[in-house]
This record gives structure tokens, C-alpha cells and sequence, in this order.
């Protein structure tokens, strides 16, 4: 340097740190569906088809005219609603009103965790082998080691944050009470931080999905306990971006200080939907039977195509193979107009599954079925 300036740190690139964005590599195949005479059936991506429920568009409207700015922690109605839904709908005890905070979204709030907590190099991410790739995004942009582990036998080294999925995205596997507790008392015992991602929740189909902040999960005691949960799927709510973090009192109190300061805060409009939605039941009942139906028919069809439904006793997909490698799956079944996640989106040990999504309209669903039983 001609000045005798000592020489600029190289920059860190996020994009660098992070994997290639998943879904771009399905181009091909969507354009190879799409081709197909009855029009493509998309059951790759779980975007919701159905109506937002008329009661959460008329608390939006009604909320319209709202020149100031929200309260990043919402407000007390929608606090105090979020608390009453996870108290009488599953269980949660020792939950208060400020141990509650709603996100733009879950999917935001799942990447910027690790940060919003502050973890960095130094510390270990835990997310299972077969689970959604922002689990690792998060941890990647916080700069975070991390490790893929369904057992905590498994896991090389003292985690700082464990993440949890069930029901699971991808292989809507549901994890019991017992097999719960003892993951959240391993991560305790080590002094790291469980968050729960619950966003499927209302979704069991075999077996009944079991909160984190259940007394036979917890023992009562929320510390070091955060349950992740979303309207999307509930409540035909994606458009919103309405997802909700609920659990140890302090540490939501830390994720609010931060998100303050980011300027984190969801639409005043958007709490008002979701302060109604969280309410009311009936509208989630009616969902659940949509998915119901679409699932019984498209599961036998897949079966009669020769494939093998693993797990998926819960959630909005099917976790299918054919035992081969799951991108040749997606083509076979690309080539009859549809279209579906490959299971390598979810980690190498995914690799021979592709998940198949329930979230596409009665006529589609059928559409596909026809074509797999042709």
C-alpha cells in the first residue's frame, strides 16, 4: 500500500457461506410437467391453495386504517391470544402473555435465530439429518458450526442451540412425548437452548403431535424452551407472514430487545387476523378435512405406482420412494405432469425420497392420482 495503511480485511460474503437457493435446480422438471397435455400438478413447494378464512380477512380490513407504527411484540390482545391458544390447544404450562412474541413469518424467524440469540463461531447448531434446510441457513448466516443428528448419542460436541421438528418437514415423522423429554433433557443437561418448529402441529393424521411446552415434554418448567408456530398451513395464512415464538419468558424478552432494534415488526393489520384466527377452531377443522381427503386419495395412488410411503403420519406431505435416487423420481414422475421436491433438498441422507406435497386444489390432487394409477 503506497500509504502505508495496513492492508482491509477481505469482506464475509454471506451468499459464500450459504448453499445454492434448492429450488432454482427444478426448473427443468417444472418445465417438463408443465408440458404435460392436462397441465402441470405442483405438488413440490406446500403453498397453500384454499381460501383465507372470511374471519381473519374481515379482522384485517377492520384493522386497515393503521397509520402507526406497531408494536414489534404485538399487542396485548394478540399476545394474550397466542398464550390462550397454545394453553387450551396444547397444553402449555406456566405460559404468560410476555413469553410470547409474534415473527414475520416462522421461516424468518427460523433463519435469524441463532443470530437474534447471538451464537457465532463458536458454538454448535443441532438440526435432524432429514430436516428443512433454514434450520442450517440460520445457523450458516450466524456463522455457527453445525451438525446433522436424530440422536443426541450422535452429536460431536456441546450444542448451543437444538432444533426440533415434529411433525417433521419433510417425513412428517411424529415424535412422542417420551422421545421428546428425553431430547429436550439431553439438550438441558448441556446447557443449550431447544427450539420446538411446531408449525404442523394441527396436522396429525396416525398419532397426535405433542408440544415442547407440554408438562409431559417439560416438566413444567419452560427454561431454555421455544415452541416455533405458524398460521400458513393453520389457517390458509401464508400471504400474511404470521408466525408466532412462544416459551422461556427470557428468552423471548431477549428476542424482542433485538428484533426492536432490527425493526422486526409484523403489520398491525396482520396481528389483528391472527389475534381472531387463533380464536377459532372450526376453521382449522375444516382445513384439516380438506387435507384428510386429498391425502386418501393421493396416498393409495402412489402406493399403486410402486412407491413406498415412509413416515408421514403427520403433516402436509407424503414421504415417498421408489428406492433409487430421488432426482430420478422426480423426473418419472415430471414426465406425468407432476411435480415434487426431491428428498436431497433435506439433507444427503434424503437423497431416495421426494416429498409430495397434499397442498394443491380436490381437482388437481384427483388430476395426479388418475395419472399414477393410469
Amino acid at each position: 500500500m503506497s500509504d502505508g495503511a495496513p492492508a482491509k480485511a477481505p469482506r464475509r460474503s454471506l451468499t459464500a457461506a450459504l448453499p445454492d437457493f434448492p429450488w432454482d435446480s427444478l426448473a427443468g422438471a417444472r418445465t417438463r410437467a408443465g408440458a404435460h397435455g392436462d397441465g402441470i400438478v405442483d405438488l413440490s413447494v406446500g403453498t397453500p391453495v384454499d381460501p383465507t378464512p372470511e374471519l381473519g380477512r374481515q379482522a384485517l380490513a377492520g384493522a386497515a386504517d393503521s397509520p402507526g407504527y406497531p408494536l414489534t411484540s404485538g399487542t396485548a390482545a394478540l399476545r394474550e391470544a397466542i398464550a390462550a391458544y397454545l394453553t387450551q390447544r396444547w397444553g402449555a404450562a406456566g405460559l404468560t402473555p410476555t413469553g410470547t412474541l409474534p415473527a414475520i413469518g416462522t421461516k424468518e424467524l427460523v433463519a435469524w435465530l441463532p443470530t437474534l440469540l447471538g451464537l457465532g463461531p463458536d458454538d454448535l447448531v443441532v438440526f435432524p439429518t432429514m430436516a428443512y434446510p433454514t434450520y442450517e441457513v440460520g445457523a450458516r448466516i450466524a456463522g455457527c458450526r453445525i451438525q446433522a443428528a436424530d440422536d443426541p448419542a450422535d452429536v460431536d460436541g456441546r450444542p448451543a442451540l437444538v432444533w426440533l421438528n415434529s411433525p417433521s418437514n419433510p417425513t412428517g415423522q411424529i415424535l412422542d412425548a417420551a422421545e421428546l423429554r428425553r431430547r429436550v433433557d439431553w439438550a438441558r443437561g448441556l446447557g443449550a437452548i431447544v427450539a420446538s418448529d411446531e408449525c404442523y402441529g394441527e396436522f396429525g393424521w396416525d398419532t397426535e403431535p405433542v408440544s415442547v411446552l407440554h408438562p409431559s415434554v417439560s416438566g413444567g418448567d419452560l427454561t431454555g424452551l421455544l415452541a416455533l408456530h405458524s398460521l400458513s398451513k393453520r389457517s390458509n395464512l401464508a400471504g400474511y407472514r404470521a408466525g408466532f415464538v412462544a416459551g422461556d419468558e427470557a428468552l423471548v424478552t431477549e428476542l424482542l430487545a433485538v428484533r426492536k432494534h432490527a425493526g422486526m415488526i409484523l403489520p398491525r393489520p396482520v396481528q389483528e387476523a391472527m389475534r381472531v384466527l387463533l380464536a377459532d377452531q372450526q376453521h382449522v377443522a375444516e382445513q384439516r378435512d380438506r387435507y384428510a381427503r386429498r391425502r386418501a386419495l393421493l396416498r393409495p395412488a402412489l402406493e399403486t405406482a410402486g412407491f413406498t410411503i415412509d413416515h408421514s403420519e403427520g403433516s402436509l406431505y407424503l414421504w415417498a420412494t421408489r428406492g433409487e435416487d430421488g432426482r430420478t423420481t422426480v423426473d418419472w414422475l415430471a414426465e406425468r405432469g407432476i411435480l415434487v421436491a426431491p428428498g436431497d433438498f433435506y439433507g444427503p441422507a434424503a437423497a431416495q425420497h421426494v416429498r409430495v406435497a397434499l397442498t394443491a386444489t380436490d381437482e388437481r390432487i384427483a388430476a395426479a392420482a388418475a395419472r399414477l394409477t393410469a
